[in-house]
Parts: structure tokens; C-alpha cells; sequence
């Protein structure tokens, strides 16, 4: 059975979307059978970031209507075997997805796959509850920035609300010369709330550029994000991997 892992943050501009996405690329790259859902409802991106928007044509609410295997919507990357995709809806709103339906459709995904990560929308409405209500785990991702450190201490607040026990901190985007100078704040916000950090992503110009090139950053990076993100994948798999 394996495990469904929302990705969210307190607010925009974290890179949560590329976080998932790589996360979920370097999975796959390991060897694991990885399913990249899109809960962003009107807001998506994930198929931009995982290079596959040739293949939003299905989506979580085609699944939720459909009587038919969850594995006949989602589509596999065409250049990374093992990856997968299920995309959100382009215009319908989230309450067109009742929490019965994505309670359902992470069931099928863990009869399916070995993990699956879902992109959650910014914030802690309630796209993201409906996201983030019925997971497994949490990873919260925020950057170096103070204020974006208390925002992802408040969305742990409301995953705890939700009853997700398992929950950790990504702190993404980092500036290798103010790493020293944010880490006080990082380690204060996760004492306070009672998260591990499962890791640290530096800073890489490689990340808008696999963006903008609709590439995987793990087929077409070994730069410092991509280490990064790696690494965040193998912790994830339960390698004992350092934090430097």
C-alpha cells in the first residue's frame, strides 16, 4: 500500500509546484512508481512543471465521475518511466470535488502506486483542505524569509487540525551566503511547531530554466537544487541523509 504526501505552503511563491514535481521526478528516478496529482483547481501548473501539459486531459474530477481504474485517467512521462500524472481542472470549482471523492481517489492511488504527492493549493482554504484532508503525510514548504517561516507555522497548525501526524518542513530557495542568517529563525519555527526539517534546497537559476523548458530539473540538472530535491526523495524512502 503506499503513501499519499500533500505538498503545500502557508502562501504563493514558495516554488511549492516545483517542489512536488521534483520530489516526485527524483521518486521516480529511484525506482518508484510515483503518482503527481494536481489539486490546484483552477490554478494549475504541475503539468508546466513536470513537462507533461500535452497530457492535462484528464482529470481529478473524470476520475471521481468514473466508474472505470484510476490507472486509465492518469499518463505516464514520456521520458521518465515510473512517473505519473492526474491533472486538476482547468475551470470547475473545487466544490465540484467533494471530500468523499478525494478520499476515494487517494485510495485508489495507494492500491497503485508506491507514492503519491499532491500538489495542494496556496493557503490554508478550502482547496487545501480538501487536498491535505485525507493524506498521510505533509511536507510544508517555505522559504528562507521570516515571514514565510511563520506562514508555514501556521499551516502546520491547520494540518494538525486536519489530523495529519506526519508532517515536515522544505525550505526552498535558499541563498547559500544567508543560509547562516536565516537558519536561527528556521530551527525556531520548527521547535515551535513540532516538524522535522526533511530538507534544504539552494538556490538554482537550473530550476527556471528546466521551467521555462518544460524539462524535468532531474534529467536535465546536477546542480545544487537538483542534489537537493534528491536528497528530500531519498529521506522520503527512509535513507538516513544528512541536513547540511
Amino acid at each position: 500500500m503506499g503513501q499519499v504526501i500533500v505538498i503545500t505552503s502557508g502562501k504563493g511563491g514558495t516554488g511549492k509546484t516545483t517542489a512536488c514535481a521534483a520530489i516526485s521526478s527524483c521518486l521516480a528516478a529511484l525506482g518508484h512508481k510515483t503518482l503527481a496529482i494536481d489539486c490546484d483547481v483552477g490554478l494549475r501548473n504541475l503539468d508546466i512543471s513536470l513537462g507533461m501539459s500535452d497530457f492535462a486531459v484528464s482529470d481529478i474530477n473524470d476520475v471521481a465521475a468514473g466508474e472505470t481504474e484510476l490507472t486509465d485517467y492518469v499518463h505516464e512521462h514520456p521520458k521518465l518511466p515510473g512517473l505519473y500524472f492526474l491533472s486538476a481542472p482547468l475551470y470547475k470549482p473545487d466544490s465540484a470535488i467533494s471530500r468523499e471523492d478525494a478520499a476515494a481517489l487517494f485510495e485508489k492511488a495507494r492500491e497503485s502506486f508506491e507514492f503519491v504527492l499532491v500538489d495542494s493549493p496556496a493557503g490554508i482554504g478550502s482547496g487545501f483542505e480538501l487536498a491535505a484532508r485525507d493524506a498521510d503525510s505533509a511536507i510544508v514548504v517555505a522559504t528562507a524569509n521570516p515571514a514565510s517561516v511563520r506562514n508555514a507555522g501556521r499551516t502546520v497548525e491547520m494540518l494538525e487540525e486536519l489530523g495529519i501526524g506526519d508532517i515536515r518542513l522544505l525550505v526552498n530557495m535558499v541563498d547559500k551566503s544567508g543560509w547562516k542568517r536565516f537558519k536561527t529563525t528556521i530551527d525556531d519555527i520548527i521547535d515551535s511547531a513540532g516538524v522535522r526539517l526533511i530538507g534544504v534546497v539552494l538556490n538554482d537559476n537550473a530550476v527556471s530554466t528546466a521551467s521555462v523548458n518544460e524539462t524535468l530539473l532531474v534529467l536535465s540538472s546536477h546542480g545544487n537544487a537538483a542534489h537537493g530535491f534528491l536528497d528530500v526523495a531519498r529521506r522520503l524512502r527512509g535513507e538516513d541523509i544528512p541536513i547540511a
